[in-house]
C-alpha cells in the first residue's frame, strides 16, 4: 500500500473466483454519515465523517499482529460510534475497511498480508453484524489511488498513475478513464520491477534489484547509512541534507533513477499523461517531483514525458479514499 510491500510467492496466491470486481452499491445522499478505517502495518486509523469531509470522530491504535488485527479494526470502530450523539450514531450509513496486502473483496477475505501476518482471513459480515451497516472491504492502494485519481491531483484526466512511496512503492493506473485492476484485483506493484538486476540488493520478494530496494523511504535511509557510517532515522532526514550533503545527493539521485527505471515500461505501455506521488516518501516535494520529472524526460523518446505531481491527499489519501469509497459505493 506503497505503504506496505505485499509481496509472496506467486504460487502462494489463491483468491480463487474472485476475477470480478464487487458489484457498486448505490451512493449515498449527503445527510448520511460515513466511518472509514485505513489498516497499516504499523497503526490502523480511522474517521466518522459527513459529505463535506468534517470529522466528528477519529482515532489512531497500534496494529497487532495477526488475526488479531481484526479485532481491534472492530474496537476502533466500536470506539468512533461511541464518540457520537445518538442522532448522528443513527446517521451513520455505510463504512469501508481498506485492507494492505492481498485482498479478495468480492467474497470478503483477506487473502494474505506479510507485514501483518495475516492469511487467508474470512472477513464475511463480522463488521457489518457488529458495527449494524452495510460495510465494504476494499485494499488499500486501490482505494487511496482511486481517491487520488478521481477526486484529488488527477480529477479531470482520463490516464493517470499514482505511486505510493513508503516502506513499500506500489500504486494505481487509471486508463481512459478506468481503473485497471488485475483478476484478484490487485493493482500496481511497482515497487517489485526489478531495476538493478547485475548488482542490485535481494528483495524480500525473492527478486534482486527490485525499485523498493533502490527508492522506498527504508532503503534511501540504508542507503545513505551504508555510505556514511552515520544512521539516520527515515529518508526525509536524508532529503533535509540534499542542499549540503554530496552523500545525500547521491542516494537520493540513484533512488529517484531506480523509480524511473520502473515507470518506463508502464509509460510506453499506458501513456499516461500524470503521475501523482503519495505516501510519506511525497512529503520531500519539489525535491522528488521536479528530478524525476527531468530522469523521465531525458529518458523518453517515442511518448511524452508525464507531469509529475505531489497528491493532495498526501498521507490521508488511505482516510480520505475510505470515506469517499463507503460515500460512492464503488471504485469507478
Amino acid at each position: 500500500m506503497g505503504k506496505h510491500s505485499s509481496a509472496m510467492p506467486v504460487a502462494a496466491v489463491a483468491p480463487g473466483p474472485a476475477a470480478v470486481q464487487p458489484q457498486p452499491v448505490p451512493a449515498l445522499s449527503d445527510e448520511f454519515l460515513v466511518l472509514g478505517l485505513d489498516v497499516g502495518g504499523t497503526t490502523m486509523k480511522g474517521e466518522i465523517t459527513d459529505a463535506s469531509g468534517l470529522v466528528l470522530a477519529s482515532g489512531v491504535v497500534a496494529t497487532p499482529q495477526g488475526e488479531a488485527a481484526f479485532e481491534t479494526m472492530g474496537a476502533l470502530g466500536d470506539q468512533l460510534l461511541a464518540e457520537l450523539t445518538d442522532e448522528q450514531r443513527d446517521l451513520v450509513a455505510r463504512a469501508a475497511v481498506l485492507l494492505p496486502g492481498i485482498v479478495d473483496p468480492v467474497r470478503s477475505i483477506a487473502v494474505f498480508s506479510s507485514n501483518v501476518g495475516w492469511r487467508d482471513v474470512h472477513i464475511g459480515d463480522r463488521f457489518t453484524a457488529r458495527w449494524g451497516m452495510p460495510v465494504l472491504i476494499e485494499h488499500d492502494v486501490a482505494v487511496a489511488g482511486w481517491a487520488e485519481w478521481r477526486f484529488g491531483a488527477g480529477r479531470g484526466h482520463d490516464d493517470v498513475c499514482v505511486v505510493i512511496l513508503g516502506t513499500g512503492i506500489s500504486g494505481t493506473l487509471s486508463v481512459g478513464g478506468r481503473l485497471v485492476r488485475s483478476g484478484y484485483g490487485q493493482t500496481g506493484e511497482y515497487g517489485h520491477i526489478p531495476v538493478r538486476h547485475a548488482d542490485g540488493l535481494r528483495c524480500p520478494c525473492g527478486n534482486i534489484g527490485c525499485v523498493e530496494t533502490v527508492a522506498s523511504g527504508a532503503s534511501i535511509a540504508r542507503a545513505y547509512g551504508q555510505r556514511t557510517g552515520h544512521e539516520t532515522a527515515s529518508a526525509a532526514d536524508v532529503f533535509a541534507l540534499l542542499d549540503t550533503d554530496a552523500n545525500a545527493k547521491a542516494v537520493v539521485a540513484d533512488a529517484i533513477s531506480a523509480l524511473a527505471d520502473g515507470l518506463l515500461g508502464l509509460i510506453h505501455a499506458a501513456c499516461p499523461e500524470l503521475i501523482i506521488l503519495g505516501g510519506g516518501l511525497a512529503g520531500a516535494g519539489p525535491a522528488l517531483t521536479e528530478p524525476l520529472h527531468r530522469t523521465l524526460a531525458e529518458r523518453l523518446r517515442v511518448v511524452p514525458a508525464p507531469e509529475v505531481v505531489l497528491g493532495e491527499f498526501g498521507v490521508r489519501a488511505g482516510l480520505a479514499g475510505a470515506a469517499l469509497f463507503a460515500r460512492q459505493g464503488t471504485l469507478a
